[in-house]
């Protein structure tokens, strides 16, 4: 019986472990039942509701086709508003290098579309400002964007 509570213990971290094998630090990605484009349509319109700024809507399949080279589906956006943004640098000026805020929007292999975005929390982290209480909102408004978006 030991035996067997060890092999199921090394089956479900291995599991665990496979599931998160293409997790990236700090990224979070919800899957959407949408198009890539629809998906970031949508998001884009939600994030103008919120009052945030659209800088750039890059599209880097279309950049690929210039140069005759094939990519799936990949879109990111650029947006933000200095009443997240600056809390945020007040914490720990060197954060203005990760904005304005991304969300990127791909098709994976499987044609499966997901929305990215950065952990602000992670982020915070990366500039050594922990306790940043801004990253802890703007994080709360990115996944109700990213909710919206995805959601039905």
């Amino acid at each position: 019986m030991k035996t067997l509570n060890i092999i199921f213990g090394l089956a479900l971290l291995f599991a665990i472990t496979n599931a998160n094998a293409n997790a990236v630090e700090g990224l979070i990605s919800v899957k959407s039942p949408l198009s890539a484009k629809a998906t970031m349509d949508k998001f884009e319109n939600l994030a103008k509701q919120k009052g945030l700024n659209i800088f750039a809507r890059i599209d880097h399949a279309a950049g690929a086709k210039k140069v005759d080279k094939q990519l799936r589906p990949t879109e990111v956006l650029i947006f933000g508003n200095p009443k997240g943004g600056t809390p945020l640098m007040q914490c720990a000026q060197t954060i203005g290098i990760d904005l304005p805020l991304k969300a990127l929007v791909w098709e994976d292999a499987q044609s499966q579309v997901w929305l990215s975005y950065n952990d602000p929390t992670y982020i915070a982290e990366r500039h050594n400002a922990v306790n940043c209480p801004a990253a802890k909102k703007i994080g709360k408004v990115l996944a109700a964007l990213a909710d919206k978006t995805v959601g039905p």
